[in-house]
């Protein structure tokens, strides 16, 4: 499902950090009447991001950059955010954070 956080989410990120690879999937529906469900259907995101801008930095200051990047979408606008965080190489089997 492709609505408008979705969209909002892959424009930021693609704006601030110029993935190589990004995938941003739609966990709402294996939520369905939880806790955080708000019935937009679009309250729980995974992202799966790659990016040159990763290079050299730690999980936590990758988390930080996304985080920024998407200002209130994650914990105000969306429940649930879980991210995984590449730079080039690493989702293929290399190092990962």
């Amino acid at each position: 499902m492709s609505g408008p956080v979705k969209n909002e989410i892959e424009q930021l990120l693609t704006h601030a950090l110029s993935p190589t690879h990004l995938d941003v999937i739609n966990d709402s529906a294996q939520h369905s009447g939880h806790s955080g469900d708000d019935g937009s259907g679009e309250s729980h995101f995974t992202v799966v991001v790659e990016s040159a801008a990763f290079d050299g930095k730690n999980r936590l200051a990758r988390q930080r950059m996304v985080l920024g990047a998407l200002g209130d979408i994650p914990g105000n606008r969306v429940h649930a955010f879980a991210m995984k965080c590449y730079a080039p190489g690493e989702r293929d089997g290399g190092e990962r954070a």
